[in-house]
């Protein structure tokens, strides 16, 4: 009996030592997983050119925010103020035709030291981007507004906007991110515009919101 006992032990403590210094399964990628999970909003407006004139341009954008590093959502923008369109490119006669221009997409965000008071990110939006004309003047005045002075032949394209940000930790829920990006449009046709008119550097102003 005692002798039995004996061997249950050495096979059982034998047992527990190789499970001990088992290793474990060595992998090309190595994932963290979530640590933290939250979400922001921002508010930015852009400075930029279309054709060669000055563009307003303000923005919207948020999503869910992974371990204090990256942000994964959905971004738009349009533009707000005239962009005259030249004569021979207009697609109806007014008093005043200008551009619109827009874009909808997905909104990639990388914050490097999110925690610091000041740091940087950089950013990624994809997706596509849009043209049309209107009449502006008959749009400032609503109770003589035409829709034969609108076009409703907006012309879609794909557009691409890397840019990057400095960014100030204003308070645990708000942020205040200057930063620079490029547009670029990819097939533009139609509205008189090309790839290179729509295509330009812009100087943004933002602000965050939410739980970072």
């Amino acid at each position: 009996m005692k002798k039995t006992l004996f061997y249950l032990t050495i096979f059982f403590c034998g047992l527990f030592s190789s499970e001990a210094f088992a290793q474990e399964n060595q992998t090309i990628f190595k994932s963290s997983g979530i640590r933290r999970s939250g979400g922001y909003a921002a508010i930015s407006n852009k400075f930029t050119k279309i054709n060669g004139h000055y563009a307003n341009m303000p923005e919207i954008y948020g999503g869910w925010f992974v371990n204090q590093r990256f942000l994964l959502g959905v971004a738009a923008a349009a533009t707000t103020n005239y962009i005259p369109v030249p004569f021979d490119a207009q697609n109806f006669p007014g008093n005043k035709v200008t551009y619109q221009y827009g874009q909808v997409g997905l909104m990639t965000e990388y914050v490097v030291a999110s925690t610091k008071r000041v740091h940087f990110n950089v950013n990624l939006m994809t997706g596509t981007g849009f043209s049309m004309q209107y009449d502006r003047r008959e749009l400032d005045d609503w109770d003589d507004f035409d829709w034969d002075d609108y076009d409703e032949d907006a012309k879609f394209f794909f557009v691409m906007e890397p840019g990057v940000q400095v960014e100030f930790n204003l308070l645990k829920w708000m942020r205040f991110s200057p930063g620079v990006s490029y547009r670029k449009a990819f097939n533009a046709r139609g509205n008189g515009l090309s790839d290179s008119d729509l295509s330009n550097i812009s100087y943004n102003l933002t602000l965050k919101f939410g739980r970072f």
